[in-house]
């Protein structure tokens, strides 16, 4: 089915429901707050078309107080907000609260980082918080328009949010590039085998990893499944592996689709090169991939090695080799979205001995290790 951009922006109703609406009841009870269109909903990402109106879409946005006011400036708004406006409903239910209510979000931004990321920012995050988010809970907190930011919380929030620190960021790379090795093999072997479904099962799945892969090269934060392709494509660099990808998911055999994939690992590492981060010697011009042991296949070239090789945070190192960040292991949607799941399987996921770990996931290029055996 063919859609079509609404006439307006779910993002651009909000900014104009807050000046119009919004902005004057906090104005005249001299509210100090911060306002945007954060939390869920395309509209944050600017991605809503005419489909995204038919359940949660409206006039949403969120107003950030401090603690002590959030329940004074939500009955403040609920008093003073018209019944409608602009021909839209200011009161309505949701997929996640059937009130029929006025959808103002009130909050701080403390209670705001916290609900959606599943830790308090406003002091720092250690390594392995920074792991157990997503992209998609960052998102949620710094990818929406901010209309107003009086006390400036917000914005440091989300200046705090933008990328992950340097030796975490290389930590999720060299994780990235190691899940890459795990099953690239199979790919081949696989289809030589004649199963070619499970071939083409093995590129999506590489497929999804190297699209993660190409955000976190260029600083950005992936989106959860449904907008991931379309965040992808967007990429300054990244995305000119998406024919390559295209091709590997369209190949009718596996020579081709292994092909495919390489060409698009290819334009990964040169995106890595050009971003400062280390790449192996000889590489990009020495390819993404070389051969698995003697046999017609091909693996990744050691470039989790070379990553990290130059980590020098004590805390990162002691992190568990190739593990990575939450969505790299785990596409469970009641975990990603639960923050206490997500942090629960992420502590545990990045504790226990890291040269244990790192035998058991490692991949790389003289001496491959895959996933499973022959």
């Amino acid at each position: 089915m063919t859609t079509t951009q609404p006439p307006v922006p779910g993002a651009a109703l909000a900014r104009a429901f807050y000046d119009d609406a919004v902005a004057p009841a906090l104005g005249s009870a001299a509210v100090p707050h911060a306002a945007g269109r954060l939390g869920s909903g395309s509209d944050v990402l600017g991605l809503d078309d005419a489909t995204s109106r038919d359940h949660d879409w409206g006039l949403r946005l969120t107003v950030l107080v401090d603690d002590a006011s959030v329940a004074e400036v939500d009955a403040l708004l609920e008093s003073r907000l018209p019944a409608s406006w602009r021909g839209h409903p200011v009161r309505f239910a949701t997929t996640w609260d059937p009130a029929v209510r006025h959808r103002v979000e009130v909050t701080s931004v403390r209670a705001l980082a916290v609900a959606r990321l599943g830790a308090d920012p406003t002091d720092g995050l250690e390594p392995w918080q920074w792991l157990a988010l997503t992209g998609q809970s960052v998102l949620e907190v710094c990818a929406g328009p901010v209309f107003h930011d009086g006390p400036g919380e917000l914005t440091a929030v989300r200046e705090r949010l933008a990328r992950y620190p340097d030796d975490v960021r290389r930590y999720v790379v060299a994780a990235g590039w190691a899940h890459l090795g795990q099953e690239l093999p199979f790919v081949g072997r696989t289809g030589s085998r004649g199963d070619e479904l499970g071939s083409a099962v093995l590129a999506g799945r590489l497929a999804r990893v190297a699209m993660h892969l190409g955000h976190v090269l260029e600083d950005r934060w992936a989106p959860y499944a449904k907008w991931l392709g379309t965040s992808f494509a967007a990429l300054p660099a990244s995305s000119a592996a998406a024919p390559h990808l295209r091709d590997a998911l369209a190949a009718a055999g596996w020579p081709e689709r292994e092909a495919a994939l390489a060409r698009a690992l290819d334009v990964l590492l040169a995106v890595q090169a050009a971003a400062g981060l280390p790449v192996p010697d000889g590489a990009p011009d020495g390819g993404a991939t070389v051969p698995f042991f003697d046999r017609p296949f091909r693996g990744v070239a050691p470039v989790p090695e070379a990553v990290r090789a130059t980590i020098t945070d004590p805390a990162v190192l002691a992190l568990p080799v190739g593990v990575g960040c939450v969505e790299q292991g785990v596409d469970d949607v009641h975990v990603l979205m639960d923050p206490v799941r997500r942090f629960a399987v992420a502590r545990a996921a990045l504790a226990g001995d890291g040269a244990q770990a790192g035998d058991r996931a490692q991949a790389g290029g003289g001496t491959p290790v895959t996933a499973a055996g022959s």
